[in-house]
């Protein structure tokens, strides 16, 4: 009987033994891989935004107004002239700025201002999808000095309006790139690439082909350029077995 409950008791601590090895085991973390794959993608804006601005100055405001009605209605017709529909002219309203002449005596003192008249400005925004033509137009827009109308040109601003499935295509990219990364490494190390623990996305980033930009931790947005590359990271880990 005492033989009997003493193999009895050692079973009882062989068995806790081995249960205790198993959860110790089963509670081991296992080994991990870190890995940041890349992706890519080069392409070509397909909706410009143009800005431009004239003004007309005199000391009376009926005469100033009447003039720039006159310069808005030429830069419409020419714009027209040159392919663009007149819904896409978008006129902001006039901004008026009364002007001042600053007076000093012979020995410098100021001797405070005179009024000159009023500066009337008025600004256009076009914005189109026929990116070439409207690119075009804006460099050719100092014709309108040979009528007499002096028009500030701004540079063109240069959008993707399919951002959003853009995104996506880089995201699978960068997953898988960080994928073959990871598996990789994994068949280096004599491992078995396991299951993904956690992914992460970095920042999604828009900038000029070859301009040689600055990227941005809060995300880089180029619309000077046309031709632009977008980009963006995932950061992987894996568990290796």
């Amino acid at each position: 009987m005492k033989s009997n409950a003493l193999l009895f008791a050692v079973a009882i601590v062989l068995s806790s033994i081995i249960f205790g090895y198993a959860v110790i085991n089963r509670n081991r973390p296992q080994g991990t891989v870190n890995v940041t794959g890349l992706g890519e993608k080069n392409f070509t804006s397909d909706l410009i935004v143009w800005e431009g601005n004239f003004s007309r100055s005199n000391s009376n405001i009926q005469s100033a107004y009447a003039n720039l009605e006159k310069d808005r209605e030429a830069v419409t017709q020419y714009l027209i002239s040159k392919g663009i529909p007149e819904e896409q002219l978008v006129f902001n309203a006039v901004t008026t700025n009364p002007q001042y002449e600053q007076n000093y005596s012979s020995d410098g003192r100021y001797m405070g201002q005179t009024f000159t008249g009023y500066q009337l400005n008025q600004s256009l925004v076009i914005e189109s999808k026929e990116v070439e033509k409207v690119e075009k137009i804006s460099r050719e827009i100092t014709e309108l000095l040979n009528q007499g109308i002096a028009f500030y040109s701004q540079q063109p601003r240069y959008y993707y309006t399919d951002l959003e499935s853009l995104k996506l295509e880089m995201i699978a990219k960068a997953t898988e790139d960080a994928r073959i990364r990871a598996e990789r490494i994994a068949e280096n190390s004599g491992a078995g690439l396991g299951n993904l623990i956690s992914a992460n996305m970095g920042v999604f980033q828009i900038t000029g082909q070859n301009s040689g930009e600055d990227y941005s931790w809060g995300g880089a947005f180029n619309t000077s350029s046309k031709n632009k590359t977008a980009s963006i990271t995932m950061k992987l880990v894996f568990e290796v077995d």
